[in-house]
């Protein structure tokens, strides 16, 4: 009986924190009025407040974010999903990471820019934690697989590059000038760590979900280099170089997961 309990309780603290970020995300983007998200901070948070900022048609990759944990809220909730030992392992952390993710926007919004950036490094060491015990246990189904691997594989593998942005976005406001001369040699540097992570997700997962989102804003983030500012072309060639070997990282991971 206390073991229902907890995994009643479980599913609703997730059902709760999907329904808070939802109502977060709607403040924070200025639904009910107000500058738009790359206005924000004094744009800091667009697509030209640093090298490291994804063009704006990335950010389109949150409808589909949202609505693979959309779907995962419902599905956690049913029945069957209540005693899971695998959804018992993750709920939690998974419920933490919607509460993150609804918080950031109202950060950006209401509070200051650095504190934005303490708030995405938490969700993405928060989406790291559930990468991990994802891993741990293969998913029982496909509908698993896509819900809970696939919707929160998205969710780690954006975050991760959406962290970088977010953090080079502070640093331009508070860098010397002077740093402005080294900034290519940085952010390829950066990208090089992105790439660590991204393979290292992809081997230990075996899942393509997270390399697919990385890449997805890497891509971008090379279109914003090339055609807007700031201009970076060493930036640009090094974030396609690795989107490239982030996705040939998945799918090896991939096939390796299928033959084992």
């Amino acid at each position: 009986m206390e073991s229902r309990t907890h995994d009643i309780a479980r599913q609703a603290v997730v059902i709760a924190a999907a329904s808070f970020m939802l109502i977060a995300a709607a403040f924070g983007a200025g639904a009910f009025g107000g500058e738009s998200v790359d206005e924000l901070q004094d744009g800091a948070l667009s697509a030209q407040g640093s090298y490291l900022a994804p063009a704006g048609p990335a950010f389109s990759i949150w409808s589909l974010i949202y609505l693979g944990l959309l779907a995962y809220t419902v599905w956690q909730a049913l029945p069957a999903q209540r005693a899971d030992a695998r959804q018992r392992a993750v709920g939690g952390w998974i419920a933490a990471s919607l509460v993150l993710n609804g918080l950031w926007l109202v950060t950006a919004r209401y509070l200051t820019l650095w504190l934005t950036v303490v708030v995405i490094a938490l969700l993405l060491a928060v989406l790291a934690r559930i990468v991990v015990l994802l891993g741990r246990t293969p998913a029982k189904n496909l509908v698993d697989r896509i819900v809970t691997d696939g919707a929160n594989g998205l969710h780690f593998g954006w975050v991760t590059i959406a962290t970088v942005a977010n953090a080079a976005a502070w640093l331009t406001r508070i860098a010397p000038a002077s740093w402005a001369d080294q900034a290519d040699a940085w952010a390829v540097a950066v990208l090089v760590v992105v790439l660590v992570i991204g393979v290292s997700t992809a081997w230990f997962t075996g899942r393509i979900a997270p390399a697919l989102a990385t890449a997805w804003g890497l891509g971008w983030l090379a279109v914003g280099r090339i055609s807007g500012e700031p201009q970076s072309t060493p930036t640009a060639v090094a974030a396609v170089v690795v989107a490239v070997l982030l996705v040939v990282a998945g799918i090896v991971a991939v096939l390796r997961r299928r033959r084992g």
